[in-house]
């Protein structure tokens, strides 16, 4: 399987709307620099990366001015093309994973499998339409962004909430610990790739 010092990705994405560059480490200890000008999404990714165990550095300029939507998609497609770069053929890895995670009343779960095909299963619904400045349909679509870009199928279920920065936080913890589960060494694997098909 690829070595830990292998497992990483550096990239830059700039359009007409947004400037974005991204460092990740799928093999880290949960630190980095999160700038995307969006306050909670900034608090949701270094939860992604304190959970994940991931190295994450992420600066964006976005057209911020209109709303969040092209600056936390963009990033999303971002972040996952830098996964799929740093996870490499996923030769070695355990393929899939799972978490549920509570935060007070709200818990959600997650389900990942690091399959090469591209899918979001989405049943999360917040009380409210904001959350400081970042509009909370915009969870929905970073998740569905990284999972397309990512070549990931996720599936994010809520059982029970009713804070909307709860639930928000309680989503991306659990993906955070389904996804580290999912690209984690499996040592029974002897370096071989995780599929009947031999190739994901």
């Amino acid at each position: 399987m690829n070595t830990h010092t292998s497992r990483s990705a550096r990239l830059t994405r700039r359009t007409g709307e947004t400037d974005i560059s991204v460092s990740l480490c799928l093999d880290g200890q949960g630190k980095g620099t999160i700038e995307t000008g969006v306050g909670f999404f900034d608090h949701m990714l270094n939860a992604l990366a304190r959970h994940g165990g991931l190295d994450l550095d992420v600066h964006a300029q976005g057209d911020l001015h209109i709303d969040d939507h092209h600056t936390i998609e963009d990033i999303g497609i971002a972040l996952g093309d830098a996964f799929r770069k740093a996870i490499g053929d996923k030769r070695g890895i355990e393929r899939f994973g799972y978490a549920l995670v509570p935060l007070d009343e709200a818990l959600c779960e997650s389900v990942v499998d690091v399959s090469g095909r591209p899918f979001l299963a989405w049943d999360v619904s917040f009380p409210r339409e904001m959350i400081g400045t970042m509009a909370t349909e915009m969870v929905e679509e970073f998740f569905r962004a990284f999972a397309m870009a990512a070549h990931l199928t996720v599936h994010v279920t809520c059982k029970s909430g009713k804070n909307a920065h709860h639930i928000a936080e309680s989503a991306f913890k659990s993906f955070a610990r389904a996804l580290r589960m999912a690209i984690a060494p499996d040592p029974r694997s002897e370096g071989t790739i995780p599929s009947t098909k031999g190739v994901l």
